[in-house]
């Protein structure tokens, strides 16, 4: 499953709070519990730890671990079960300064499915598990061809990332003089051949080291040329098997795997990418139709916010997450519902040239 780009906010913001937080000791905890995995096990081994703890030499030290660890099972108990996609936990003494007291338990279920079992004691909480969340490992592979070219690249996230490029030798559809038409048919057929061949060594070696990875694969190009490379036997069954569509296109290069994106949006319909453009298009065309019923930039959508008059708010995920924060905030009082937008798609770069900030109104303001 992605995450989206709100959860990554979120993510973002619960890793920045974890990370300012530092103790003179080894005396934070941080716990990871596994999807499925019985939590009455983690309370029990949480209570053997506060029963280990009684050894540490240092009475600070002591008191903050065996305090962090009752936080802990405290916190748990309340919570019965382990949730869906499991559960991560913090757990110290946060105060400033040496005998000060400020005992704090966070915890969360993160968006993704934890598979990962963690106790660990130290000065720093553990966050490196769910800034592994925010890298984006699920991709498509897209590929266009016609006779004479073809492109393989990865749409990453909402990245188009090119892997390889090939040039076929196949000759001019008009022969050159002296050769008989049956001679240059032949000719030009096997270079077409050997293109196809190519093209489908290229993508099984740059698309299955991919393994789950790979989501997909989608084929682009003038129709007959798609067809017969798909129908001739020269895609292995492994790569067969990653195929989820197909589409007509006029174009092959960086132009042609831009116009593959565009017209593969029924494809992608559930990845972030497709929902961002839908989203900055519903909002360009409101502009359109009714101007008093968008603001773009920060003073007028603030304006609009105060007003409780933002049905949806866009926001570039250019401006600073200070301000995504604050402006999401405000939002979320008025039930406003927030998106934020990246800037690797063309409507992404329309919204932060506007200002990185646009809402679409509930009703007209003048």
């Amino acid at each position: 499953m992605a995450i989206t780009a709100h959860e990554k906010l979120q993510l973002k913001k619960f890793m920045k709070e974890l990370r300012s937080h530092k103790a003179p000791h080894t005396e934070f905890v941080t716990v990871y519990v596994p999807a499925g995995y019985d939590l009455t096990k983690i309370i029990q081994h949480l209570a053997e730890e506060q029963g280990t703890a009684s050894n540490i030499k240092s009475a600070s030290t002591r008191k903050n671990v065996q305090g962090a660890l009752e936080k802990m099972i405290q916190h748990l108990r309340t919570m019965g079960k382990t949730p869906v996609n499991g559960l991560a936990i913090f757990s110290g003494n946060v105060a400033a300064g040496e005998g000060k007291q400020d005992m704090r338990v966070w915890s969360f279920e993160p968006p993704v499915p934890l598979n990962i079992r963690i106790y660990r004691c130290d000065k720093n909480f553990v966050v490196d598990i769910i800034e592994e969340m925010l890298v984006e490992h699920n991709v498509y592979g897209l590929v266009v061809l016609d006779r004479r070219d073809a492109n393989i690249a990865l749409l990453k996230g909402k990245t188009i990332v090119p892997l390889k490029k090939t040039h076929s030798e196949v000759p001019g559809k008009f022969k050159a003089g002296g050769q008989s038409a049956q001679r240059f048919a032949r000719l030009r057929e096997g270079a077409i051949k050997d293109h196809f061949k190519k093209i489908a060594e290229y993508m099984k070696e740059q698309l299955l080291p991919l393994g789950n990875n790979l989501k997909g694969i989608i084929l682009g190009g003038p129709g007959t040329t798609v067809n017969d490379f798909i129908n001739k036997d020269y895609l292995t069954g492994d790569i067969k098997k990653k195929l989820i569509g197909t589409k007509d296109l006029s174009y092959t290069g960086d132009f042609g795997l831009q116009e593959l994106l565009d017209k593969s949006q029924d494809l992608l319909a559930d990845e972030e990418i497709a929902q961002e453009k839908e989203i900055v298009q519903k909002f360009l065309k409101q502009m359109l139709d009714n101007m008093k019923k968008t603001t773009y930039g920060e003073k007028e959508t603030l304006r609009a916010l105060e007003m409780n008059a933002v049905d949806m708010l866009l926001l570039s995920e250019s401006l600073s997450e200070d301000l995504i924060f604050d402006l999401e905030e405000k939002a979320q009082v008025g039930g406003s519902k927030v998106h934020i937008i990246s800037t690797e798609t063309r409507e992404g770069v329309q919204l932060r040239d506007l200002g990185g900030i646009a809402a679409v109104l509930r009703f007209e303001i003048e």
